[in-house]
């Protein structure tokens, strides 16, 4: 694992200063961009897709579209995307969650999933956790199983494994790397 979270770190490009004053910012960019960082990243996600034993992976708006839908078809499983509020036709479940400054919605079809998924929640960096606990929380109330969360990359100083292990509720969460 480790020559993995090498590549991959490399892959990583620090932008300072966006997309404000004092962010460093993780631009994914050159990690997507080159085609052996990505697959490597895409099997790492694959494998923990399988050991968790998901039936269907959901991706959160929008880089965890990115990352979770080859995961999906690598691992042989359905992809689901967590949209905003308002970007999916026909009936949904929504979920409201506080932000810093404000609040947000997601969404995901009503028939998506079922009692019998097992779900495993794909993204590219865990910050805060706002949007990932609200994943795990709109998950459950399609009646499905959350078999885990997945990410490239914890950014540790914000907090957010602190705030979405009691949501979890056991289920595990993995970065493939921490910074």
């Amino acid at each position: 694992m480790t020559d993995i979270r090498e590549l991959l770190l490399s892959r990583i490009r620090d932008v300072t200063d966006y997309p404000e004053p004092g962010v460093m910012f993780k631009d994914i960019t050159p990690l997507l961009a080159d085609p052996a960082a990505f697959t490597a990243l895409t099997d790492a996600l694959a494998e923990i897709a399988q050991r968790t034993g998901a039936t269907k992976v959901v991706g959160l708006e929008a880089r965890g579209f990115i990352l979770g839908a080859p995961v999906a078809v690598r691992a042989g499983l359905g992809f689901i995307p967590v949209r905003k509020a308002g970007k999916l036709p026909g009936a949904t479940l929504a979920q409201a969650y506080d932000l810093e400054y404000g609040s947000a919605e997601i969404e995901v079809h009503a028939e998506d999933l079922t009692a019998e998924d097992r779900v495993l929640v794909v993204d590219d960096v865990l910050a805060t956790g706002g949007t990932a606990e609200a994943s795990v929380q709109l998950i459950r109330r399609a009646g499905a199983e959350v078999a885990g969360l997945a990410v490239l990359m914890e950014l540790g100083f914000l907090s957010g494994r602190a705030r979405l292990e009691p949501a979890l509720n056991g289920a595990p969460l993995e970065a493939l790397l921490t910074v």
